[in-house]
């Protein structure tokens, strides 16, 4: 967790914000929290590509292990690739 950032929670990581969230409900801190100003782009350019069955299977046998949904992992694995592939 980065210094300096304060946490209702008093938690050292992520995963025990995560656990404390998990335990409490947040209406009972609403009045110790702050206002924050933030910006999301959702502006994202999603293009299909025919994968072989076999493949699919595979990868969300790997996705599982790994914890993260096949997509996530499919793109996670595909810039590994391309940094290899074409280095900056």
């Amino acid at each position: 967790m980065p210094k300096g950032k304060s946490s209702i929670s008093k938690a050292a990581t992520y995963g025990e914000i995560g656990d404390f969230w998990d335990q409490h409900d947040l209406s009972d801190y609403a009045d110790q929290g702050k206002a924050v100003e933030f910006e999301v782009n959702l502006e994202t350019e999603v293009t299909y590509y025919p994968v072989e069955k076999g493949i699919v299977e595979k990868m969300r046998v790997a996705a599982r292990r790994h914890g993260v949904p096949a997509d996530t992992l499919v793109n996670i694995w595909l810039k590994e690739k391309l940094q290899q592939e074409l280095p900056e």
